[in-house]
């Protein structure tokens, strides 16, 4: 049996439909009958007959930050994806990313070693590895530096402490720090903002750029560490490192669109954080640009993927192949 949390989220719920293709006999917990919806949308973009596919997934309601309600998923268990997070850049919601991210993530990493897991992989992230410096490649190797993180990567990095902690107690884990995932079925959130806002016919583009992937690399690496005798090691996974100008490139014909051609400035991004920061403060509102993330759009991030290539002689899919299907999905969709 395999545990999967966060099966109803965007990784997570690729990650089930693998794992049901290939035969394997999964379980997975959600939070809301709706969120299963979510995960019937996401099979059907692969299968004729994603309701049947679903129904062979043993869903347990359970919340990973209630410790009380979790031994129920456990049983009969050997192998755990652990891919449940909260995603958030709102300094506001600090205390509930630690809640999800951090002792959640405990959560799972104790209730793994009193049930003898044999494996244990852990979906972190690029954010809690660290910005590059000076256009130098981001290698698993790089130094933390909490003060130029946002609130998610660093809950994500601590979330990595407790899986680490977990290893020296004696359970196997491999950890996995996906950069933006390219995928579709979640359109509001992730990179799933980028496709909908290219489709708009948006004129301005985002400064600087990061590193991406594909839901698809991030798959077949996670499973094939979990299969390999690999453990206590971390691994990035970027297929490209692309600024935010060229994604939209990418984007915008598939669309039929013309792409964003203006960037914003970091004088405009500068006044934005801090009249968002006083909107919120004022209004109570959500914060949508914090000064970290701002701070962080200025530069293009470089992230090294030698690591897991090198491993398993891995090669990373057609990003632009994946742009497309994603942008299909998005039009059938809308």
């Amino acid at each position: 049996m395999i545990l999967v949390t966060g099966g109803t989220g965007l990784i997570g719920s690729h990650l089930l439909f693998h794992l049901i293709s290939n035969g394997n006999t999964v379980r997975s917990n959600y939070r809301t009958k709706a969120s299963i919806e979510k995960v019937r949308k996401v099979f059907g973009y692969y299968s004729e007959d994603p309701s049947t596919l679903l129904e062979q997934i043993d869903w347990v309601q359970a919340d990973i930050t209630d410790l009380g309600g979790l031994d129920c998923l456990f049983d009969g268990v050997q192998h755990i994806y652990h891919c449940a997070a909260l995603i958030s850049f709102d300094p506001k919601d600090f205390k509930l990313l630690e809640r999800t991210n951090v002792e959640g993530t405990a959560n799972i990493v104790n209730l793994s070693l009193k049930y003898g897991i044999k494996k244990l992989c852990y979906v972190s992230s690029i954010a809690a590895i660290g910005p590059s410096i000076k256009q130098k490649e981001v290698t698993e190797e790089n130094e933390w530096n909490e003060a130029k993180a946002n609130v998610y990567g660093i809950t994500k990095y601590n979330a990595e402490l407790e899986v680490w902690r977990g290893s020296q107690e004696g359970l196997n884990i491999v950890i996995v720090n996906p950069g933006v995932v390219i995928g579709p079925g979640f359109w509001k959130s992730g990179s799933g903002t980028f496709f909908t806002y290219v489709s708009k016919g948006k004129k301005y583009f985002i400064p600087g750029g990061t590193g991406f992937v594909t839901i698809s690399d991030v798959i077949d690496a996670m499973t094939k560490l979990m299969d390999s005798n690999i453990q206590t090691e971390r691994f990035i996974l970027v297929n490209q490192n692309m600024t935010y100008e060229k994604l939209f490139q990418k984007i915008a014909p598939q669309m039929g669109v013309s792409p964003p051609s203006k960037k914003i400035s970091k004088f405009i991004l500068e006044c934005f954080w801090r009249w968002d920061w006083v909107r919120s403060y004022i209004f109570g509102k959500r914060r949508k640009l914090s000064k970290a993330v701002a701070q962080g759009l200025y530069h293009q991030k470089h992230y090294s993927s030698e690591k897991i290539k090198s491993e398993f002689d891995f090669s990373f899919e057609d990003m632009d192949e994946a742009i497309t299907f994603c942008s299909e999905q998005f039009i059938e969709e809308k």
